[in-house]
């Protein structure tokens, strides 16, 4: 039968009975029509599952026969014939350790020793090695020794792939096939808008698993082509995408736009993981996206109960770290109590520790888990947890214990011991915009006349670092910064660049929020100077009328 109308004929059946009574009813047929046979058997029969119909498959007779003939004539076979085979066999799920499987194996390296195989071949032969023995396989370095001589101009996009995941599990050090990746990237910059989704994810993960932070061209590319497949990809796929764009840097508008619109109508029918990933995206990220967040607590309300611990955490840290709280805010954080009450002791100390500081930082109280935290068995777990007691640990314990201080004082049970307490909470040195403080700071001493009647970056013996703190007497007036005597009120004045809000948005951090409300419960009159209403501030004068209306609202001339 001519080679063309068999596969017309073999692609048009859809069960294994179908195509074995087809074949039965053939004289001959070539080896590759023979592999593709096999090919079609398992695209057939197998699912994510596995083989559907182990016995009326592997015990069909004709199935046998074709087996037979591959084990005991490798040798005989053409290339394409011997290793569509072994890609089937493999699909199929049979015994890697069989005579069938070693005898193909084995007649595939020999022909690859003897340099005898077609880039598409290489990748098959490839492929078949990463299934069966995975990344620990030697000859895989062999045939990526050999796709180094080949034209890489001439490969398909399947074939590049496939080298991309090749190199992902051989290149183990320094710079050793770099010349390779450095041609297979500039090559892979041409035919990115062929990719489709599937190619597009692997190829990303490749390149952060083979630190490729110079290839910026094509992560730029990749990251932008990735937009119109967001509806197709799977959710691991979707993973890889996400996790790309976290570990280059990249941000993309139309990106978060297209996962916006995805998401919330898909978010039932997604894995939890991928939609933690999403939302560790869009944590990272500092993007606070109300549809994403609105559909993940309605997710989280209606399925959490079958959460990983981590992906748990994974949903709600979000919430507090972009200081947003969702449309069902009340029914997410019973869900959240239920669980807890429920599984305790299955979350790993830091997870549950960063879970509860999160809840705190939107008004979210754990009081009723909170003599577990504090308690000398968990803060033991914690410290035995590496890396043990660190700054960021004992910040977030030291910030739980003044929450319910200053929040919740009918809170009786343990307290925070000093010794697990920080002097001072760490705040990143990009929470603070240097030229917009230095900017404020010029409008204060126009306003003010005298560097000595403010401080700047003043700590307090609350843990808190204010930006700049202004003391007044009992009628209004201005002290010297380093007077102590006759201090009526404090005025912490909040200098908020962008870094403290989510992004494009005036949404404060929950860090930042917190922060404010805590001094303000201390006795500070927190006056807040957000970048959106200073940036278009042209000069000094200007600053100093803007700050005297912020600071000194009631007060028509200064008196120092």
């Amino acid at each position: 039968m001519d080679e063309q109308l068999f596969f017309k004929k073999l692609n048009s059946l859809c069960t294994s009975k179908e195509i074995f009574d087809f074949l039965s009813s053939l004289e001959a047929m070539s080896d590759t029509m023979a592999s593709g046979a096999l090919q079609r058997i398992s695209e057939v029969e197998v699912d994510d599952n596995g083989l559907k119909n182990p016995e009326g498959v592997l015990e069909n007779e004709v199935f046998r026969a074709l087996c037979f003939q591959f084990e005991f004539e490798s040798s005989k076979l053409s290339n394409t014939g011997l290793l569509n085979a072994l890609q089937a066999l493999i699909k199929l799920r049979i015994d890697p350790q069989s005579t069938l499987m070693a005898s193909l194996l084995s007649e595939g390296k020999e022909r690859l020793g003897k340099g005898q195989l077609t880039v598409k071949n290489l990748c098959a032969l490839g492929e078949s090695l990463l299934e069966l023995e995975g990344p620990s396989c030697a000859t895989l370095e062999e045939i990526v020794n050999h796709m180094q001589e080949k034209d890489i101009e001439k490969w398909s996009p399947r074939e590049m792939v496939m080298v991309y995941k090749m190199l992902q599990v051989t290149v183990r050090e320094g710079e050793r096939y770099q010349d390779l990746l450095n041609r297979l990237n500039s090559v892979t910059l041409n035919i990115v808008s062929q990719l489709s989704s599937k190619f597009t994810s692997i190829i990303l993960n490749s390149l952060v698993v083979l630190h490729q932070t110079q290839a910026v061209p094509l992560i730029t590319a990749l990251c932008k082509h990735s937009v119109k497949h967001i509806p197709y990809f799977t959710g691991d796929e979707l993973v890889n995408v996400l996790e790309a764009f976290l570990y280059f840097g990249h941000h993309e508008e139309i990106f978060t736009e297209a996962l916006e619109t995805h998401v919330p109508k898909s978010i039932f029918t997604m894995h939890p993981q991928t939609v933690s990933k999403v939302m560790q995206y869009c944590c990272r990220k500092m993007i606070l996206s109300k549809p994403i967040f609105d559909a993940a607590a309605e997710s989280f309300i209606s399925d959490a109960d079958r959460f990983t611990t981590d992906q748990i955490a994974g949903y709600i840290i979000p919430f507090g770290t972009l200081n947003y709280l969702p449309t069902s805010a009340s029914s997410l954080f019973r869900k959240l109590e239920t669980i807890l009450h429920a599984r305790f002791s299955h979350f790993q100390p830091r997870t549950l520790l960063k879970l509860l500081h999160s809840c705190v930082l939107i008004q979210r109280y754990p009081v009723n888990f909170l003599p577990k935290i504090f308690s000398p068995y968990f803060l033991q777990q914690l410290q035995a947890q590496p890396p043990g007691l660190d700054r960021i640990v004992t910040s977030q314990l030291t910030q739980l214990f003044l929450t319910v201080t200053l929040e919740c004082p009918f809170y009786e049970g343990p307290k925070l011991l000093p010794k697990y307490q920080v002097k001072a909470f760490l705040m990143p040195p990009s929470s603070l915009d240097v030229h917009l403080l230095k900017r404020v700071k010029t409008g204060l001493l126009y306003l003010l006349k005298k560097r000595m009647y403010f401080a700047s970056e003043v700590s307090t013996p609350y843990f808190y670092t204010v930006d700049i703190e202004i003391k007044l007497d009992e009628e209004g007036f201005v002290l010297p910064a380093a007077q102590c005597e006759e201090v009526h009120r404090r005025v912490a004045v909040c200098v908020d660049g962008q870094n403290r809000f989510c992004v494009n948005s005036h949404n404060l951090l929950g860090e930042e929020a917190i922060k404010q409300r805590h001094l303000q419960l201390l006795g500070y009159e927190v006056v807040q100077i957000p970048f959106f209403e200073i940036e278009s501030l042209q000069n000094s004068r200007k600053m100093a009328e803007y700050l005297h209306k912020k600071i000194f609202p009631h007060t028509y001339g200064l008196g120092c």
